[in-house]
């Protein structure tokens, strides 16, 4: 999982976790929480969302992630401890029959996560989040990553 090397986070990937005989695992396993700045529930831009809609990736991604140039008040900080990632669209049943379930037995190991559609999802709202511990995205890791001691980055770059 390249992107928590960028950003020089330090992890156990699902294979070392299951070495140490750990049997629910997650792609990422942070050694440290940090925080990562997705925009509020129910501000999130469904138009972006939609699966169908050819506009190009870093529009999708903008529609979850945060972005220099977007308002702050429509973002907020979230605490995660691992990253489970998916190589599918997240259609709200798929992910309240699997991967969320899925994601909550994490929960209760590990404390609250991201889970990463790289295809997209549906609408946030329709969505669920385990009581707000299961933070969801699409189309990518999220652009602005706070570090345990407060220093925020970008893919690698401080920018605090």
């Amino acid at each position: 999982f390249t992107h928590s090397n960028v950003s020089g986070i330090p992890f156990e990937t699902e294979e070392q976790l299951r070495i140490k005989g750990t049997s629910r695992t997650p792609d990422v396993l942070l050694s440290c929480p940090v925080g990562i700045k997705l925009r509020k529930k129910g501000l999130n831009a469904g138009k972006y969302q939609n699966k169908n809609n050819i506009r190009n990736t870093k529009t999708r991604c903008k529609s979850v992630c945060h972005d220099d140039d977007d308002d702050d008040d429509a973002y907020e900080w979230k605490m995660v401890c691992w990253i489970d990632s998916k190589a599918l669209y997240g259609d709200v049943n798929t992910h309240k029959t699997s991967v969320l379930p899925q994601a909550e037995t994490y929960v209760h190991r590990f404390g609250p996560g991201l889970v990463i559609y790289w295809f997209g999802h549906a609408p946030i709202e329709r969505l669920g989040d385990a009581h707000g511990d299961v933070c969801v995205t699409g189309w990518g890791v999220p652009k602005l990553i706070m570090l345990p001691h407060g220093e925020v980055v970008k893919h690698g770059s401080s920018t605090t």
